[in-house]
């Protein structure tokens, strides 16, 4: 892989009704979230894409089936970029994961046999690894906000935060193969001593926005 292409799923089921979703397959794509991912189709279309990935939910898939549209390239899976395990408070009210979470170590496991932050960046790192191997020289992405974030941030030296900005539905970012390749390394690092980032070096990523893949620059919301 020389070029990675990134963007969240589009608006979901789970999304509206505010639900935390990772339990494959989840909940489809709503009206709008079909709408954002045919305008993803449209911003990518002077990208030459050599392979779609999504994870094991239906959202990406939807997604990523859209936004290639009748492109002939190979579709692949890559479950270690699944959405973080939220456990006992899978497929309840996300706001409740969010206010426990905020509060919390990054090592530690979420109630009911979650996943903590970390083991979540180990495993986010290991998916980046294989789309680093992968032969294809641009890979597009369709996956989820967490794991996008953690991506985007670490590529440009940040640790997590307990409660990370958010990544907007069906927008690209872009990201060099090297970029990928320091992101992985930084979440490897991270999650064998885990440490949450300071309110200061969170607000960098409030006060980015991402760009058009076909520009120049940072991609980095």
């Amino acid at each position: 892989m020389e070029l990675l292409l990134l963007a969240r799923h589009g608006f979901a089921g789970s999304n509206r009704d505010r639900v935390a979703s990772c339990v494959a397959p989840g909940e489809g794509l709503t009206p709008e979230g079909i709408a954002q991912s045919l305008s993803l189709a449209a911003l990518l279309d002077d990208e030459e894409i050599s392979v779609g990935v999504a994870t094991e939910l239906a959202r990406t898939q939807e997604t990523l089936e859209l936004a290639l549209g009748a492109r002939k390239v190979s579709r692949l899976v890559v479950g270690d970029l699944n959405e973080i395990d939220f456990g006992s408070y899978a497929d309840g009210p996300l706001d409740e994961y969010r206010a426990w979470a905020a509060s919390r170590s990054p090592a530690e496991s979420a109630p009911g046999d979650g996943e903590s932050r970390a083991v979540a960046a180990t495993r986010f790192a290991r998916g980046l690894r294989r789309l680093l191997e992968r032969p294809e020289p641009v890979v597009l992405h369709v996956g989820h906000a967490l794991a996008l974030r953690y991506t985007v941030d670490a590529a440009h030296g940040l640790v997590p935060a307990p409660l990370m900005a958010p990544v907007e539905h069906a927008t690209p970012f872009r990201l060099t193969a090297a970029q990928v390749e320091s992101a992985a390394a930084l979440l490897e690092g991270w999650s064998r001593s885990p440490r949450f980032r300071s309110v200061g070096e969170a607000q960098w990523a409030h006060e980015q926005r991402p760009r058009d893949p076909r520009r120049s620059g940072d991609p980095s919301e």
